[in-house]
């Protein structure tokens, strides 16, 4: 099994692998070349989107500047919307529901390094996916950890970070995010 296929079945992979490395320099060159492109130039703007994001739909809207290591594990739905500075580590996968908001700075990590020191000396890790559902909104610089879903209709609060799941419908706040209260 090469170390992209251990990274997408979600094993400890070895991320100076030269596969991945390449795959790492041409996520960056297209997060560059994004970031680059003239935000009111409506035809390239969505043509490095597409490059850097593939299959995203036309109603999403990225703001530059915009961060993320590959680009092809992010899945946007309808309508959503990923204010400037936000950044996904995006190795495990991101998928986020139609017509979600993420306020400025919003950090989605995927990566999960090994908590053994021995361990951390060495090029490896693991990626669980990010799912945050439909209709939520995430508050300027939240912070999302490896394997987090967020249901749908769900709230996050500015500048929590969220360690556990969220269930639908939830408002969420503070560090570790707890549930304040339901939202239906």
């Amino acid at each position: 099994m090469t170390e992209l296929e251990k990274m997408l079945a979600g094993g400890l992979y070895d991320f100076s692998d030269a596969e991945l490395a390449e795959q790492f320099r041409e996520g960056r060159r297209r997060v560059e070349r994004f970031n680059r492109t003239p935000a009111d130039d409506a035809a390239a703007y969505a043509a490095a989107l597409g490059a850097l994001i593939p299959g995203i739909p036309a109603s999403a809207k990225v703001v530059q500047p915009f961060y993320c290591d590959l680009g092809w594990r992010i899945e946007l739905g309808e309508e959503v919307f990923v204010n400037m500075g936000c950044t996904f580590l995006d190795c495990g996968g991101v998928r986020i529901g139609a017509r979600t908001k993420l306020g400025p700075n919003c950090q989605l990590y995927t990566p999960q390094h090994p908590v053994d020191y021995l361990d951390r000396r060495r090029p490896v890790e693991t990626s669980f996916r990010i799912t945050i559902g439909e209709d939520c909104w995430l508050g300027g610089g939240v912070v999302v950890c490896p394997g987090v879903t967020i249901g749908d209709r769900s709230v996050v609060a500015a500048g929590s970070v969220v360690v556990r799941d969220i269930p639908a419908d939830s408002l969420a706040a503070g560090n570790p995010a707890t549930v304040k209260r339901r939202l239906r």
